[in-house]
């Protein structure tokens, strides 16, 4: 089984629709893929209905937190997506996108960069706003090559000089609400230092005994000595690792399915989660 547990649409921050998603998977040769968009669950739908038939879709989303001022991102899976705590919690955070890119608007206008809120809102669509859109603009604009190098400590990086802060959930917090929800947790990219300060892994502890699940270890922003760290530590901590393309469409260079999760802890994912489970494929339209 090829099985992907990391993927966004254009519901946040992706280039596929959800529809577009789950086809370019199924064509990619993947048996699992996981709709985790930023702090929504608005693609789940479309994504069920174009369902192709032999892959498995598993609805998650990533939350954005934060732990003693660094920003972090949590993978929940499988939780129920109508729980009004777990619920509220993402519409709060969701909330703030939009005058958070306007403040990193403001920023990039100071240092002399023309974007604009019309421009970044374009890009966005009908997508949960995030730095991802502003990124875009900036390779638009001639301003960076790419969407990855906007995410410098020069432009967009936690701390850069364009930087704004949003309202993010405290990691025990997001960990309390998705159990609460039936669902399972799992760190993203905790070792990716390239996008600015990342957590201890002493904060990492006292999240597995708060009842995180795991950590995503085989990501495109971990070198082999951050991935062989985070196995060690994981084993350390009783967690399970995960592998995913974290899969932005055309927004990034990683192909679906380039990293991947093994079919044992996908399965231990399946059987912790009591919220939701994986929707088989049938032919969708």
């Amino acid at each position: 089984m090829r099985i992907d547990l990391h993927c966004h649409s254009t519901a946040s921050d992706g280039t596929d629709t959800p529809a577009e998603l789950v086809r370019n998977a199924a064509a990619a040769g993947l048996d699992v893929v996981a709709l985790t968009d930023h702090d929504t669950t608005r693609g789940y739908a479309e994504a069920v209905a174009a369902l192709p038939e032999g892959l498995t879709l598993v609805t998650g989303a990533e939350l954005s937190c934060r732990v003693d001022g660094v920003s972090m991102h949590m993978l929940a899976y499988l939780f129920d997506p109508e729980e009004p705590d777990l619920l509220a919690e993402r519409e709060l955070v969701r909330d703030d996108r939009v005058p958070r890119a306007h403040g990193m608007i403001a920023k990039l206008n100071g240092l002399g960069v023309p974007v604009t809120w019309e421009q970044v809102a374009r890009i966005a669509g009908d997508g949960s706003v995030g730095r991802p859109h502003v990124a875009s603009a900036l390779v638009e604009l001639g301003v960076v090559p790419t969407v990855s190098d906007a995410f410098t400590q020069e432009w967009l990086a936690d701390g850069g000089r364009a930087y704004m802060e949003k309202h993010e959930t405290d990691p025990f917090e997001a960990i309390r609400l998705v159990k609460q929800a039936g669902g399972v947790c799992v760190f993203a990219h905790p070792g990716a230092s390239k996008r600015g300060r990342i957590v201890p892994e002493s904060a990492i502890a006292e999240m597995a005994a708060a009842g995180l699940d795991g950590i995503e270890v085989d990501h495109m922003d971990h070198d082999e000595d951050t991935r062989a760290r985070l196995r060690g530590l994981a084993g350390e901590l009783g967690l399970l690792v995960t592998g995913s393309s974290d899969y932005h469409g055309s927004r990034k260079t990683v192909l679906l399915g380039e990293y991947t999760t093994d079919p044992e802890v996908y399965g231990e994912i399946t059987r912790r989660a009591t919220g939701a489970f994986p929707v088989p494929g049938t032919g969708g339209a």
